[in-house]
């Protein structure tokens, strides 16, 4: 990896990251995961066909991700692009806040950089193989910089933004894990990830940025079930914070001078302890009423499902 460029690292990070996201998915697909079928039900498919469509689906996700490794022709992660857009976007249709979808911006904005990286899409080159070793410019490189600190941003506020709202799957990994006050601690941790975003979008500082990304990865191992697949489904997200962090290695670069940094990762951990530790009660109380207000939102677009469907 010491051999590479900065922009042929983030190309691999990019097309891995699209490959686990794609794969994991894929396998829910295999697996026929129940709640795919309020999904199909968007589009007016029934709880039967849903279950029968759902291993092709799955198996079509799987090959592309494999696809993306071995022969990443541009129009793959093209399609990917509207693919884990939809497939993102069907959670608030169904009903669900939209929240699931800000978080899930790592699964069609990782095939979208990886596009931009790759100086782009035009009839010409549709179903040409994408070049690791593609020169990448300076003006190309701050819009990779730029999409990476959106997509980021995004993930961990929809993540964070689910804590605050005391979503349940996040309350039960608490309560699994042996969290005293799961309520408490999902308000910690929203507070601690929308920081996060807020700080990756003004100024990303390298440190902080390698913190995240580590606490990504690790939070993401504590689903009660299917562990593996809901980590390899998640490498959007770890793949957009590993790809951004490898955008700030070069001082002279298209970024920010890293030598500027104040803070180091032992600093960093330190701020965000003694920030969650200052809380007073009575931003505390705040905090519960702004939670109680995103709970109370109902979600952007709801489908009204029939008993058939579900």
């Amino acid at each position: 990896m010491r051999s590479l460029t900065s922009a042929q690292k983030i190309h691999y990070t990019l097309r891995i990251a699209t490959a686990f996201c794609f794969i994991g998915h894929g396998c829910f697909g295999i697996i026929t995961k129940a709640i795919w079928c309020n999904y199909f039900a968007v589009f007016g498919i029934g709880t039967r066909l849903a279950y029968q469509l759902m291993p092709w689906l799955g198996s079509f996700d799987i090959l592309l991700g494999i696809t993306v490794l071995v022969f990443p022709i541009r129009a793959i992660p093209a399609w990917l692009c509207v693919w884990g857009l939809v497939t993102a976007l069907c959670r608030p249709l169904s009903g669900e806040p939209i929240a699931e979808f800000i978080e899930r911006a790592g699964n069609f904005g990782v095939p979208f950089t990886l596009l931009i990286l790759s100086g782009g899409l035009t009839k010409s080159n549709l179903f040409r193989a994408i070049d690791p070793d593609h020169p990448a410019d300076d003006k190309t490189m701050k819009l990779v910089f730029l999409c990476l600190k959106i997509i980021v941003c995004l993930l961990l506020a929809g993540h964070g933004w689910l804590n605050l709202m005391d979503k349940k799957g996040l309350i039960s990994q608490y309560a699994t894990l042996g969290f005293p006050n799961p309520q408490k601690t999902a308000l910690l941790v929203g507070l601690f990830e929308l920081s996060a975003a807020i700080s990756v979008l003004i100024r990303p500082l390298r440190s902080l940025i390698f913190i995240f990304f580590i606490w990504k990865m690790g939070t993401e191992l504590f689903y009660p079930h299917y562990e593996f697949f809901e980590w390899i489904e998640r490498g959007g997200s770890y793949g957009a914070l590993l790809a951004l962090w490898f955008c700030t290695v070069n001082p002279k670069g298209f970024t920010q001078h890293t030598q500027r940094e104040t803070l180091n990762s032992d600093s960093a951990i330190n701020v965000f302890r003694l920030t969650l530790q200052a809380i007073p009660n009575s931003t505390q109380k705040a905090l519960h009423i702004v939670r109680s207000i995103l709970k109370s939102t109902p979600p952007a677009f709801r489908i009204q499902h029939s008993s058939s469907q579900l």
